[in-house]
Formats: structure tokens, sequence, C-alpha cells
């Protein structure tokens, strides 16, 4: 992560390797060409590796696992949300005090939990992967142009896809789409308005380039559909409302794509005489077997990643996402714990094996108290028949619903769980030991652990994910909808997606955080919800419009008061509360952590330049040089 693409001599070597280590054989260059990138990128087996690394790395936010096979990417954008707090909290240097500890050198790069440092390196690394192929497509003999431009288009896709992100999370950054053919130490940063300006006029071309799905050979292939719904975030984040209407309407309408609304595929459950499930659409929609399927009619763009293959990555999301119940510090009224129970000789029976049903989870993230119940009610009542919030059929998941199921616990062996018992709380640490979950995100059975039983790890095996679906479009074009002043329209479309999920209580007339709040009980572990946050707060600033409280921004005040800011203070009951850790660390966050610092790593390896760093952090100065034109970044490339 510390040897960034713009901070560090580019090295092909080692870049050709890479990306001929693909593993398909479709996608293998010549052997004999590993260590010439002139000659590897130079056929069409070269550009097919090097869109494979692309497609690959895109998938790693969700499934890169550190060495100590904790944490991912993702985690570290939910913990900087309304939605959920770093949840390791028997780590002394726990990433809680967020405020103070968010800096270009100490916060990027604390543990395992915070991957903030992921989000600089290996964003640069995607960007460096996709100029790759804008950059040797024109040493290709024999493309034609149809071929040459749906090879462009899908690395255009890249490298806005990382763009957008890196544009809401570090703000104004550098600007780079050329292969430098000699160190470059003298980067300027680019205004975030350049940025998008660039990013959305590629993917006007992208969408013109790349075929539709139903025309590739492969799945998780970059296709017209995923180029129109980031060109969409692209025409929110330039305030071009009708144009993100327009390309919404496009995928909605006349593109192929449907909601699902019924039950389909493979029905995967867990242990039923432990958990039942009822069968359910919102349940078919999120069992990894069924993402990828031509009956999947809503997915857009999705990442495989299936167990079995050779590119499989397992990621451990019922570790990462699950409450850790399996501990001393969460007892039963006698002192008893859970326990896995695999192991315990001559005592197991299948209705009390949690581990096989649910995982054992370590709660690396904590969702807030909003997140598992507050986000729930509309329209003042708490939507009970919601799927994705719904115990009755399986779906979420409760601690009150877990059994006791140690044998030497007479009393209270078989009974539910209980928080309390009389005024005596029997959790010491409610923070990682018990909350609410969804299961029907987080279950993602371990072939570790069918294959031995006796195993007390069901952590999640490898599984494939939605980067986009059809459900996103809706609530996209919602908000568009809303910034325009459309709100029957907006009301109609995130309906819509509550209509799927069986919800009883419907909006009569939406707010932003109507909008915002339908994208989080949708998108769970989707979105990348700290980078929504932060773009939403953009496009609310350029529309003028109030959010849910009646306040309206500036887009040039973010790092003062921001949207993003105002959910926390009102939703996260850790950083608005300040509540200490069992080992006495604060959760706090600060109005210009919307913006995370550019790592003084970066800073300091640009030599003979100066990169803009961000307002509250060391190192900020207002008046720093930067491109403001995005035409004249890249000419500064093409000169050095």
């Amino acid at each position: 992560m510390k040897n960034s693409y713009i901070t560090k001599v580019l090295c092909l070597l080692t870049v050709s390797a890479m990306i001929a280590a693909c593993s398909k054989n479709y996608l293998k260059p010549d052997p004999l060409s590993f260590y010439e990138p002139e000659t590897t990128f130079s056929t069409k087996s070269g550009l097919d590796a090097a869109i494979a690394m692309c497609d690959k790395h895109l998938r790693s936010y969700w499934s890169y696992i550190t060495t100590r096979d904790i944490s991912v990417p993702i985690n570290s954008e939910y913990m900087l949300s309304d939605m959920a707090v770093s949840g390791k909290t028997d780590d002394g240097s726990i990433f809680a005090d967020v405020a103070t500890r968010l800096t270009p050198t100490d916060g990027m790069y604390t543990n395992d939990v915070n991957m903030l440092s992921y989000f600089w390196g290996e964003t640069y690394n995607g960007i460096k992967y996709a100029n790759t192929i804008t950059s040797y497509i024109d040493k290709v003999p024999d493309l034609d142009e149809a071929t040459k431009r749906e090879y462009i288009g899908r690395a255009y896709f890249h490298r806005s896809f990382r763009y957008l992100a890196l544009c809401f999370q570090f703000n104004n950054v550098p600007l780079i789409t050329q292969i430098p053919s000699t160190p470059k130490q003298n980067y300027k940063s680019t205004s975030r308005e350049a940025i998008l300006k660039m990013i959305t006029e590629n993917m006007e071309d992208a969408v013109q380039w790349v075929p539709d799905q139903s025309a590739m050979s492969y799945v998780g292939m970059i296709n017209k559909g995923a180029c129109r719904q980031l060109l969409i975030k692209c025409y929110l984040a330039t305030g071009q409302w009708d144009k993100a209407i327009a390309q919404a309407d496009s995928l909605i309408n006349s593109s192929g794509y449907s909601l699902m609304t019924s039950t389909f595929g493979t029905f995967e459950s867990p242990l039923e005489s432990t958990w039942h499930i009822t069968r359910n659409v919102i349940w078919d929609l999120h069992r990894p077997v069924n993402k990828c399927i031509v009956a999947n009619k809503e997915t857009i763009l999705a990442m495989p990643n299936r167990d079995g293959t050779d590119a499989a990555i397992k990621m451990r999301t019922m570790r990462n996402w699950g409450p850790m119940w399996n501990i001393s510090t969460l007892v039963s009224p006698a002192g008893k714990f859970m326990q896995c129970y695999a192991t315990s000789s001559g005592s197991y029976r299948a209705n009390l094996d949690f581990n096989s049903a649910l995982g054992r989870g370590i709660a690396m993230i904590s969702p807030t108290y909003f997140a598992q119940h507050e986000l729930w009610y509309v329209n003042g009542v708490n939507d009970t028949a919601d799927l994705r919030h719904n115990s009755r059929v399986g779906n979420w998941a409760r601690m009150d619903s877990l059994k006791y199921n140690d044998p030497s616990d007479a009393m209270y062996f078989g009974k539910n769980l209980r928080l309390y018992n009389g005024n005596k709380i029997l959790c010491t640490d409610t923070v990682r030991n018990w909350f609410d979950w969804p299961h029907y995100k987080v279950f993602a059975n371990d072939p570790d652990h069918i294959g031995n039983p006796a195993s007390n790890n069901n952590r999640g095996g490898a599984a494939d994910w939605y980067c986009y679906r059809l459900a996103e479009t809706y609530l996209l074009r919602a908000e568009a909808e809303f910034y325009k002043g459309d709100i029957a329209a907006a009301t109609a479309d995130v309906n819509t997606v509550r209509r799927r999920a069986k919800c009883q209580q419907l909006y009569t007339a939406v707010t932003i955080g109507d909008i915002v709040n339908e994208r989080a009980r949708e998108l769970w572990m989707e979105e990348w919800r700290h980078m929504e946050l932060s773009r939403i707060s953009y496009s609310l600033a350029l529309s003028g419009r109030a959010d849910e409280w009646g306040n309206s921004y500036n887009v040039n005040t973010l790092s003062d008061n921001s949207y993003w800011y105002q959910r926390i203070q009102h939703y996260n009951n850790y950083y608005n509360k300040n509540k200490i850790t069992v080992k006495g660390r604060s959760y706090t966050i600060a109005p210009h952590n919307i913006y995370w610092p550019i790592p003084q790593s970066a800073i300091d390896a640009n030599l003979y330049g100066k990169l803009s760093q961000n307002a509250g952090y060391n190192g900020y100065a207002p008046g720093v040089e930067m491109w403001t034109k995005w035409e004249d970044a890249v000419a500064d490339e093409v000169k050095n």
C-alpha cells in the first residue's frame, strides 16, 4: 500500500508479471513476454490480462483480507458513517477516536481494522491497471476501431470508478492518466471539479462503446449497464439531474434489467434445525450462488468469486460482520457462555449449532443502534413486514433468538439469550458481543467448516458479490428527481424498492433522508457508505435543497459542515455520545473527517511538487496551487 503509484517509480516488469499471473488460460499472454511490457501489452491477450487484473482488483475492496484474516477494506467505509463503528474493542489502539487519530501519519495505518491506506495506494494501483490499457492499446496491431473502443471504454470505467471514490474520500487528488516512462516527482493536485468533469466525459464515451452483458462471453466483465450506472453517479456529482434521470430511465425501462420480485435460483439454507429460513425473494437475491446467474435480471455488475475456482478469495463475511457471541463476556444468568459446540464431545445437538447456522463472528465493525433499529421505522412505524429486517422468515438475526448451548448450564440450556437478568446486565461489551444483524447479507457458508464439522470457525467462504444492482438505479433516480424538485417521482421510485421488500409502510413524500435511509436498508455492504454520503453531501449542496432537518450546505465549506456530518450527529450513537470502549477509548469524529488526509508518505515522496492537504489536517495550506482543468493536468503528464 505504501508503494504508491503516484510516488514511486513504476515498475512495468512487476505489473506485467502480476497481470500475466491471472489463472485463466484465456487471459494469459505469451509466457516469453512476461518481462517485456512493450511486447506483453502489444497483443490482444495482453490487453485481456490487463482487463482481468482491473476486474479482480475491483473485487478486492470487498474481499481483500489482511494477513490476520480479520478485516476487509469496505469495513473502513462503514465505520466512518452513520451505520457502524470499529468493533475491535479489546484492542487498546482501536480506531475509535477518529477526530484526533485520523492524521496524515497515524490514522491511515493504525491496525487491521482501519484500512484507509488501502483506499489510497490500492486505488491508484487500480488506476495504473486501467492506464496500462489506454497507454498501450495503440501498439496492438489488427484491432478494429470498435474493439479498440470497447477496451478503452472498460478501462475508462475502472479509472472513473476509482477517481469518483478518491474525489469523495480524499477531495482534490493528483490526476494520472498515463504510464510514465520515467519517474515523476512533481505532481500537483487536480481540483475535484476538474476530475469529475473528465470522468463524466469518459463515461459518456464508455456508454457508447462498451457492449451489453448479453453480448459478452463472461459474467463479471464491465458492460454497458455498469457504465450507465457509473455515469448516473457522475451526473449526480456534477449537478446534471436530467441527464442522470435519462440514463436511469434507460437502465430501468429498456436495458433488459428488472427487479427480482419472487423467489428464484437455488435455495441455500444454513443448518435448518438451528436456524429456519422461510424462502423469500430477498434471501434468494443475496445467495452467492444466485448473483451471477442468467435468471437474476437485477444484476447489472457482479464480481464472480466462487469457491472451487482458481481465483476464489474467502470473504469472511460472517467473521467480520457478525457479533462475537462465543466469549465469556456474554453469559447466561448462571455465568455460562455459548459454545461453538462442535468440539463438545458427546454433547452435540444440531438444533443448537449456531456456529454452523450463523457463523462465528468477531465483529470487526459494530452496527449502530440506528442501523439495527431506528432505520427501520417509516411513518413512525417499525415496519416488521420488511423482508430485509424480518426475523420471522430468518433473514434478520436477533441476539435474543440465539439459545444457550452449554450442556453444563442445566437451568438455561436451550433457552433464548437475554441481555439482562433483572437489573443485571449479562454482557460486559455490547459493542462487540451483542447486536442484531442482516443474516441474509452475511451468510456465505465456509467449505472449510463444512468439510470439517469439528471446526470451531465458520468464518464465511468465497462468495459472488454485487457491485451494481437495479435497485440502486431506482434510488439514484429518486435522488436526481429530489434535487430537481420532483418529489412525487422520487417517492414513487423509493416505494418501488420498498414494495419488492414486501414493506407495508410506504412514503407519501420523501426527503433526502428517506432516500439515503432506503440506500442503507437495501445496499448494506454493497455501497461504499462513507463515500456515497460524501457524494450525496456534495450533490445536495449543488442542488440548493435542504435536508430533512432544514439545513442547506455550500460545496466550498463541507469540511466545516456537511450532510455526512449531520447524519452522524443525529444517528451514530457512538460518535455523537463519545461512547467509551471497554479499553477506555472514546468514539469521536469531526466535521473535517468527511475528507481523509492525503498520506504524508505521498506528500514527502513527491519531491519537486506539492500536493494539496485537506482542511483540518497538519500541512493544510489553502493557497497551494492545483490544476483546475483536467486537460492541463494531462498535458503536464505528457510533457514530463
